[in-house]
């Protein structure tokens, strides 16, 4: 932002500042009146206050508008400077004041939620950006790819519209790319590497492929030329951000780097801000360690059940981590192959979709089909699957559900993957990012009337229901009740559990690599391939390796008191309507929302 733009944000906090002593006389006044006059009045003044903080939230970031689908600021780059920040941080401190004008305590429960996440959203922003600081330290948080594929793949206008828009935003790339190498300092080394492999694959969206585009659009001889100048602007501001960052690898001795590591100071707190759970760090960290003891116990059995039919001929390990190993190993080789991984993801998303159709599980909605694809080049090198949604403000346009291709694997690397992803674990895999997991999870998201609750999405409510889902979706029948697949989906929750129990031991306890790749792979019973990317993984994440354990955690206890409490009249469908059509709110909020009166 300017600084004459940083100047006026200023001048409009003073002038918000004098109207908030205003609306809390009045709504002071209230409190001499009857309560249900003041709690209408309330609700009224906070739904007009949480539209507008709606509308400047998306205002002040247009790369998340373009995201959730608000296409206004289709045109605009902001470029991540010191006057960004500042204005980032005047729009902190406004709205936490004019949040506490607001009597939370008298507000209805579903705005009451509202409140909550728009002040631990604001706290949140405030600590990252002035104590965790990642816009120093992490040069990938800096790409400007996915709001430009968006603004190109999303049919939201005319091409010829789109093109201008994206012409447009293309010419602030260079100032945007300038101001980030301007505020790196100390970065890790993990961070470099990564930020310099999805920036060049950030190239390839403005590749001949665009300008075949635009050549064959109704765009004029002058804006076509004008689209090729911000391409090649553009191209050459993320190749010189590239070269940078190559420099610093080369340059930088490895003392001068920033450790990956978190910390005991910093972890906890960026826990209790990210997960927003009942659990704190060290609690859910020991709640997986016990875990993980429980699954190990119970695939041993499913093991020894297995054990004739696959060794006729051998006696089985007496130590369970071998007997589980050895059978997993086996299973594995049913699997896949190289070319057919996409094409067999494809087939299954069908599959589940008849599934939970049939058991009558919950509501899917047909009108919005899910696109299977290969991941693009620029979100490449951190997660084999993802899910990208459309947001709240455009729920009609397609979600997509990227699938890496394995071509970049050595025959070796290949073999060890699908292994990993075998016949039963692909399953489950589809399960947890398609359906009914992320993919049905932020279709009902999207119809929340709560803007506030699908924006402000909570990781751990999200990954933790993608969980929930695996193992809901096996309890109703989902592979027949086999061993072998109840066998092979203990080895994938492990791998929620162990996330938890890496995240907190590398960041907090200090971790290393070989005690890593021994609790991923002998523990958890990963191939070597799977280990290695897991531990690439928790080096470039903080935190939210953890999140898959406890909103799962939290979920699946919430069912089970719901259910007992309940008895004969709990019904399942209704259950998981009724928690989806919160949003993405943290399961605590979701939680009291759903308690009886």
């Amino acid at each position: 932002m300017p600084a004459a733009e940083a100047s006026a944000a200023r001048r409009k906090h003073q002038r918000l500042t004098r109207q908030l002593a205003v609306l809390g006389l009045a709504l002071s006044a209230l409190g001499c009146a009857q309560q249900p006059a003041r709690t209408q009045a309330q609700a009224v003044a906070f739904q007009a206050y949480s539209a507008e903080f709606v509308d400047e939230l998306m205002a002040a970031n247009p790369g998340w508008a373009i995201a959730v689908g608000r296409y206004e600021f289709a045109e605009q780059l902001d470029v991540p400077d010191a006057d960004s920040r500042l204005a980032d941080a005047i729009f902190i401190d406004r709205h936490l004041a004019q949040l506490s004008v607001f009597d939370a305590a008298a507000l209805p429960p579903l705005l009451r939620a509202d409140h909550e996440l728009i002040r631990g959203f604001l706290e949140s922003q405030r600590w990252q950006a002035e104590t965790l600081r990642r816009w120093q330290w992490n040069p990938a948080q800096y790409n400007v790819a996915g709001g430009f594929a968006t603004l190109l793949n999303t049919d939201y206008a005319p091409l010829e519209q789109r093109l201008r828009s994206v012409s447009q935003r293309m010419l602030k790339v260079p100032a945007y790319y300038q101001a980030a190498l301007a505020n790196i300092h100390r970065p890790t080394r993990v961070h470099v590497e990564l930020a310099i492999q999805q920036n060049q694959g950030a190239l390839s969206l403005f590749d001949e492929a665009l300008f075949e585009q635009v050549e064959a659009s109704a765009l004029s001889a002058g804006d076509q030329l004008q689209f090729r100048v911000a391409v090649e602007g553009a191209r050459a501001a993320i190749q010189g951000y590239v070269e940078a960052l190559q420099a610093v690898l080369v340059d930088t001795p490895a003392s001068e780097f920033r450790d990956y590591r978190l910390g005991g100071e910093l972890y906890p707190t960026l826990f209790d801000h990210q997960i927003q759970s009942g659990y704190s760090a060290r609690q859910l960290y020991e709640r997986a360690l016990q875990e993980k003891d429980r699954l190990h116990a119970q695939m041993a059995e499913q093991a020894q059940q297995l054990w004739p039919q696959l060794f006729p001929d051998q006696p089985a390990p007496a130590e369970r981590v071998a007997l589980i190993g050895t059978v997993i190993d086996k299973l594995s080789d049913n699997h896949a192959d190289i070319d057919g991984f996409v094409d067999e993801v494809r087939k299954q998303i069908r599959q589940l979709e008849a599934f939970v159709a049939d058991k009558q599980l919950l509501d899917l909605d047909p009108d919005k089909p899910l696109v299977v694809r290969e991941t693009p080049p620029y979100q490449r090198g951190v997660a084999i699957a993802s899910i990208d949604a459309p947001g709240p403000f455009d729920p009609n346009a397609n979600t997509y559900y990227n699938v890496t291709p394995l071509d970049r694997f050595s025959p070796a690397q290949a073999e060890s993957f699908l292994r990993e992803y075998n016949h039963w674990v692909l399953q489950v895999l589809n399960i947890h990012e398609a359906v009914p997991g992320h993919y049905t999870q932020l279709i009902h998201a999207n119809r929340s009337p709560s803007k506030i609750k699908s924006l402000l999405g909570n990781g751990a409510m999200i990954e933790g229901w993608a969980v929930y889902a695996e193992r809901m979706m096996l309890e109703n029948g989902w592979g027949d009740h086999a061993p072998e697949m109840w066998l092979l989906y203990g080895k994938w929750n492990l791998r929620v559990v162990c996330n938890t129990i890496l995240d907190y031991g590398v960041h907090v306890l200090g971790m290393s690599e070989d005690e890593a790749l021994d609790l991923l792979m002998r523990e958890a019973f990963q191939t070597e391939t799977e280990a290695r990317g897991k531990w690439r993984r928790v080096q470039l994440s903080q935190v939210q390796l953890t999140s898959y354990f406890s909103g799962y955690a939290e979920i699946y206890d919430f069912r089970e008191q719901r259910s007992k409490a309940l008895g004969e009249a709990f019904d399942l469908r209704n259950f998981h309507n009724q928690f989806l059509s919160y949003g993405s709110a943290p399961v605590r909020v979701i939680k009291q929302l759903m308690a009886p009166e």
